[in-house]
């Protein structure tokens, strides 16, 4: 046998003993064997409010455990759970803090006993619960609001081709199926896909949102698949991936486009087998999930190309669902715009009713590249800039109001259009002139005035006419 010249090394220091129980931020304190308190660590009084005066030489009662063992907190130490079982492990419960609140806290307690079996007393410690209780809230609050957001009636539209899109919504959410979501940026892709999560089976599931092309294809990997520690510099700890976060819910896969052959590869695995492999590990994990994905391009035409796997494509396209372009439905544009003005409204604590006919006219007649995303942020815009009681021409992005307008209104229409909208001041009118090229005739037909107006505005405005 092999000794060691060091002394008392299996025995703390009472000293040392005291200060590790002083800088411990779980609560712990102790009872002897007939249930009194016989020590009290600082934590214990931040976490109960009880100083260790007024705790040392009380029975835990004063604590008021919610459960112990799954039993409430009995009158006598004879009868608590822990004389029989010796040990209690990670029980979730609440403990009554001085001012009368419950505190949600993880308790575990041993029972302590001498060499000759007799009991000396119990140890408890106390973690405080109430920072992860708040999390959960916050993070049960976020998924609410985030079912909020991509409620069914969040999807606005009345036009031929969003009613098509609409019954698309409720077959695929009946179905299990995975889904492929085609349409150009701004279209409102991710808004389908949260609606068919939150109308479906596994809408109390977690609903988890990756896009393919924020990452490399080394960290989407990781991002997707999770790693083990070790498995490549920096990973000094297990993770899971979004694919185990998703489980039992809806895994949305924005822009799957613009993957790389090798997470093309591992995709397809995985639909396959509904099985995962982290990184760095050959074990074999089952996922429980739904997967939809999404992309702004042409996914067939990439096939073609040879860019992306064609049985891949044919796995993902189980359901498609196409979302039209902004200028494929403009019946839906005055019913968006009004609502992007209701809830700026709302929000900013203005009273706009609506776009003035003549800034309709234009957001009628523009090409919308960003489709909604830019009816949106254009509404927005005008919100910074309008003080009155309907957005007019000038409150629009300038790109907006550049585009070529013929408006085809009667001459009661005009005289009506006149009465209804502001008139232009100095500097709105130099600035139409300018983006007409001085053309009069061009800015009576952008804001509904005759040209006649026009040349009587920049007289009494004392503009110029010499570049006419």
């Amino acid at each position: 046998m092999i000794h060691h010249n060091m002394k008392n090394t299996n025995i703390l220091n009472p000293e040392f003993a005291s200060l590790l129980l002083e800088s411990i931020a779980e609560g712990v304190f102790t009872l002897d064997k007939d249930g009194y308190i016989t020590s009290w660590n600082p934590s214990m009084k931040r976490i109960s409010g009880y100083s260790p005066e007024e705790a040392i030489g009380q029975r835990c009662t004063l604590l008021g455990f919610s459960n112990c063992l799954g039993k409430s907190c009995p009158s006598g130490i004879s009868e608590c759970e822990i004389y029989k079982h010796a040990v209690i492990d990670g029980k979730e419960c609440s403990l009554k803090h001085k001012n009368g609140t419950n505190i949600p806290v993880l308790k575990n307690a041993r029972l302590v006993k001498d060499k000759k079996g007799n009991t000396k007393g119990i140890v408890e410690t106390i973690t405080d619960l109430t920072k992860l209780h708040q999390y959960r809230q916050e993070a049960q609050e976020a998924s609410r609001k985030l079912g909020e957001i991509h409620r069914f009636d969040k999807i606005i539209g009345k036009s031929n081709a969003m009613k098509n899109v609409f019954s698309s919504i409720k077959a695929a959410a009946a179905s299990d199926a995975t889904i492929l979501i085609q349409g150009e940026s701004g279209t409102g892709k991710e808004l389908v896909a949260g609606a068919v999560h939150y109308n479906s089976s596994r809408a109390n599931m977690p609903f988890v949102i990756i896009n393919c092309s924020a990452l490399p294809e080394t960290l989407l990997e990781s991002e997707l698949f999770g790693h083990v520690k070790g498995a490549f510099t920096g990973a000094d700890k297990n993770r899971i991936g979004r694919f185990e976060e998703a489980a039992g819910g809806t895994l949305f896969l924005d822009e799957i486009g613009e993957i790389s052959p090798l997470i093309q590869i591992k995709l397809l695995r995985v639909l396959q087998e509904r099985q995962i492999e982290r990184l760095g590990e050959s074990k074999k994990r089952k996922v429980d999930i739904r997967i939809v994905t999404a992309t702004n391009k042409d996914l067939y035409q990439l096939v073609v190309e040879g860019k992306f796997r064609e049985d891949l494509y044919y796995r993902l396209k189980v359901f498609p669902i196409h979302m039209p372009p902004l200028r494929k439905r403009k019946d839906d544009i005055s019913i968006l715009a009004n609502h992007f003005i209701e809830h700026l409204n709302q929000k900013t604590g203005k009273t706009i009713k609506s776009a003035s006919p003549s800034a309709m006219r234009i957001l009628l007649d523009y090409n919308w590249p960003g489709n909604v995303r830019e009816l949106e942020n254009a509404i927005e815009h005008a919100f910074v800039l309008c003080n009155y009681e309907y957005i007019d021409v000038f409150d629009l992005p300038v790109e907006i109001r550049q585009t070529e307008y013929r408006p085809q209104f009667s001459q009661t229409n005009n005289y009506s259009l006149q009465k209804q909208r502001k008139k232009p001041d100095r500097q709105e009118l130099i600035v139409l002139l300018e983006e007409c090229h001085w053309n009069k005739a061009e800015v009576a037909r952008r804001i509904g005035y005759s040209r006649a107006a026009i040349w009587k505005f920049m007289k009494q405005m004392n503009i110029s006419n010499e570049h006419s």
